[in-house]
Protein backbone atom coordinates (compact mmCIF):
# COMPACT_ATOMS: atom_id res chain seq x y z
CA UNK A 1 0.00 0.00 0.00
CA UNK A 2 1.24 3.35 -0.97
CA UNK A 3 0.53 6.45 1.14
CA UNK A 4 0.93 10.50 1.06
CA UNK A 5 0.70 12.78 3.05
CA UNK A 6 2.17 16.95 4.64
CA UNK A 7 2.07 19.30 7.42
CA UNK A 8 4.66 22.12 9.02
CA UNK A 9 6.58 23.10 11.37
CA UNK A 10 8.47 25.22 13.26
CA UNK A 11 12.24 24.75 13.47
CA UNK A 12 13.76 26.64 16.43
CA UNK A 13 17.86 27.10 16.14
CA UNK A 14 20.13 29.38 18.02
CA UNK A 15 17.69 31.14 19.17
CA UNK A 16 15.11 31.89 15.82
CA UNK A 17 12.47 30.53 14.15
CA UNK A 18 12.53 28.53 10.98
CA UNK A 19 9.53 27.95 9.52
CA UNK A 20 9.01 24.66 6.89
CA UNK A 21 6.72 22.28 5.16
CA UNK A 22 7.01 18.54 5.47
CA UNK A 23 5.19 16.42 2.22
CA UNK A 24 6.07 12.35 2.26
CA UNK A 25 4.99 9.46 1.20
CA UNK A 26 5.28 5.78 2.34
CA UNK A 27 5.07 1.89 0.96
CA UNK A 28 3.89 -1.01 3.48
CA UNK A 29 1.03 -1.98 5.13
CA UNK A 30 -1.15 0.69 7.17
CA UNK A 31 -4.92 0.39 8.05
CA UNK A 32 -7.15 2.76 9.73
CA UNK A 33 -6.45 6.62 10.48
CA UNK A 34 -4.89 8.74 12.83
CA UNK A 35 -3.89 12.25 13.44
CA UNK A 36 -0.60 12.97 14.88
CA UNK A 37 1.09 15.92 16.23
CA UNK A 38 4.93 15.48 16.85
CA UNK A 39 7.49 17.04 18.63
CA UNK A 40 11.06 16.24 18.98
CA UNK A 41 15.11 17.08 18.37
CA UNK A 42 16.98 17.49 15.59
CA UNK A 43 20.76 16.71 15.96
CA UNK A 44 23.32 17.00 13.38
CA UNK A 45 22.59 20.66 12.33
CA UNK A 46 25.95 23.17 11.62
CA UNK A 47 24.08 25.61 9.46
CA UNK A 48 20.11 26.21 9.09
CA UNK A 49 20.15 24.76 5.51
CA UNK A 50 21.13 21.60 6.65
CA UNK A 51 17.78 20.96 7.64
CA UNK A 52 16.38 21.28 4.44
CA UNK A 53 16.23 17.91 2.27
CA UNK A 54 14.82 14.14 1.85
CA UNK A 55 14.72 12.55 5.09
CA UNK A 56 14.37 8.41 5.44
CA UNK A 57 12.75 6.78 8.23
CA UNK A 58 11.52 2.76 8.91
CA UNK A 59 9.03 2.87 11.51
CA UNK A 60 6.21 0.92 12.87
CA UNK A 61 3.61 2.00 15.32
CA UNK A 62 -0.15 2.13 15.94
CA UNK A 63 -3.00 3.99 18.17
CA UNK A 64 -6.33 2.79 19.54
CA UNK A 65 -8.66 5.96 20.42
CA UNK A 66 -5.27 7.23 21.69
CA UNK A 67 -1.08 6.39 21.82
CA UNK A 68 1.74 7.12 21.33
CA UNK A 69 3.89 7.57 17.86
CA UNK A 70 7.57 8.40 16.93
CA UNK A 71 9.41 8.51 14.40
CA UNK A 72 13.30 8.56 13.75
CA UNK A 73 14.56 10.06 10.56
CA UNK A 74 17.94 11.12 8.83
CA UNK A 75 18.94 13.04 6.14
CA UNK A 76 22.21 12.83 3.52
CA UNK A 77 23.69 15.62 5.30
CA UNK A 78 24.04 14.13 8.86
CA UNK A 79 21.15 15.79 10.47
CA UNK A 80 19.21 13.48 12.58
CA UNK A 81 15.14 13.74 13.84
CA UNK A 82 13.93 12.38 16.43
CA UNK A 83 10.06 12.89 17.12
CA UNK A 84 7.47 11.58 18.94
CA UNK A 85 3.63 12.10 20.25
CA UNK A 86 0.04 11.20 20.68
CA UNK A 87 -2.25 10.27 18.64
CA UNK A 88 -5.59 10.00 18.00
CA UNK A 89 -7.75 7.33 16.05
CA UNK A 90 -7.06 3.89 15.21
CA UNK A 91 -4.41 2.82 13.04
CA UNK A 92 -1.34 0.37 12.86
CA UNK A 93 1.33 0.60 10.82
CA UNK A 94 4.94 -0.86 9.40
CA UNK A 95 6.43 1.05 6.46
CA UNK A 96 9.23 2.74 4.65
CA UNK A 97 9.15 6.04 4.46
CA UNK A 98 11.18 8.96 2.83
CA UNK A 99 10.09 12.84 3.99
CA UNK A 100 10.66 16.23 2.36
CA UNK A 101 11.57 19.17 4.86
CA UNK A 102 11.58 22.45 2.90
CA UNK A 103 12.45 25.68 4.44
CA UNK A 104 9.88 28.53 3.86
Amino acid sequence: MAGAGGGSGVLTYRGRDYPFRVSGFSLGVTAGASVSRLEGWASGIRQVSDFAGSYSAVGAGGAFVGGVGGVHLANQKGVRIDLQGPKAGIEFAANLSEVRISLR
